[in-house]
């Protein structure tokens, strides 16, 4: 397992959708801004991305990502990033009201997938990456690994 990059998304509030006993807690959180910081690949967060989410009756966290990268040489990157957030069960009725738990204390990974526009970086759809991910107040920070 090889780190390739990091990227440190900016985030808005999350947006309530809905939440009962049976479905959980459905909520959207604006992607604002943020840096791609790698060795060979650099570049800015566009605003406009969102990471859904439910949050389970049982406190675990499922989460779908979509957001868009200009990279600085111009090129674009676009990631949809799946995965899911656990929490010890002490913590569980914080997270289901949306309070900010310490990330040292739950376990949150997904899996990305890449789509590109420029041969340069065809590398990234022709692999399988992991991610671990710490989530902040106004913050998501991810690690990027190839498998």
């Amino acid at each position: 397992m090889k780190k390739v990059f990091e990227i440190s998304v900016k985030v808005d509030q999350p947006i309530l959708v809905g939440q009962d006993e049976t479905a959980g807690r459905r909520q959207l959180i604006p992607i604002l801004s943020g840096q791609l910081s790698g060795e060979h690949i650099n570049g800015t967060v566009l605003p406009g991305g969102i990471d859904s989410q439910i949050i389970r009756p049982d406190g675990v966290c499922e989460l779908s990502a979509r957001y868009a990268i200009r990279l600085d040489d111009g090129e674009g990157l676009y990631i949809e990033n799946n995965g899911i957030r656990t929490v010890p069960e002490a913590y569980i009725e914080q997270v289901k009201s949306g309070a900010f738990i310490d990330p040292e204390l739950y376990y949150f990974r997904t899996t990305p997938t890449f789509e590109v526009y420029s041969d340069k970086y065809r590398w990234l759809t022709r692999h399988v990456f992991s991610c671990q991910a710490k989530r902040y107040p106004d913050r998501v920070v991810l690690e990027f690994f190839q498998l």
